[in-house]
């Protein structure tokens, strides 16, 4: 098994079991498996050739935010959750560096993601109200900025052409959905494991596809 191959296992074995932690209120096991579901996938993207192209050091970039902001959150704190927040907002942001490097070949293709970003919004029309109620205009203002942002990489993700980064971006802003609504609007049992579940997939269709990109 070549070493790239042996990563991904890893990294899928990781992921699998941070959904178990998570769906079982695992914490002890989720501490170990949420990082190294990431490192994993940096692991991969490295071992992909992600290193040798501009477009793929930012994705290498917006992989280690989102390595930090899962450690942040791992345990839960207005201040921890500022700080994840803000690691994802700037990964985010990277990964539309990434995309514009690697090319939006096919703009038309971004009217997916408007569409993806509108559904969003109208399914998550009470996260904003609930944002204000929960930490005050502070915390709206940075979650409407998230969400701006999001809505970018959304857009460019889909206009570089790529189905894989499009769907990818579209599981991105899936997982962030249902996070907002179970932190602002009504949590639900199933909320974290959703997140989870989106949040990886999300990943890992973003780097396959990217490197696939890259490698064209």
């Amino acid at each position: 098994m070549s070493a790239g191959w042996f990563a991904a296992a890893l990294t899928a074995a990781a992921m699998v079991a941070d959904w178990w932690a998570v769906a079982r209120s695992r914490a002890e096991v989720e501490r170990w498996a949420k990082p190294a579901a990431m490192i994993g996938l940096l692991a991969v993207a490295t071992l992909g050739g992600a290193g040798d192209t501009a477009s793929g050091r930012w994705l290498l970039l917006a992989l280690a935010l989102g390595l930090v902001g899962d450690v942040l959150l791992l345990r839960d704190s207005p201040s921890r959750f500022a700080g994840g927040l803000m690691a994802f907002l700037l990964g985010h942001l990277a990964f539309v560096a990434s995309f514009v490097l690697a090319g939006l070949d096919h703009p038309t293709w971004g009217w997916a993601g408007v569409a993806v970003v509108a559904g969003s919004l109208a399914v998550g029309r009470r996260i904003l109200p609930g944002a204000t109620a929960d930490g005050g205009p502070g915390l709206a203002v940075a979650v409407a900025t998230y969400m701006l942002v999001i809505g970018a990489m959304a857009v460019t993700g889909w206009a570089t052409g790529s189905l894989l980064v499009g769907l990818g971006v579209s599981l991105f802003v899936v997982s962030d959905t249902v996070l907002a609504m179970g932190r602002f609007v009504q949590p639900h049992r199933w909320s974290h494991p959703v997140t989870m579940v989106t949040y990886h997939g999300a990943q890992v269709l973003i780097v396959w596809g990217l490197l696939g990109l890259l490698a064209s």
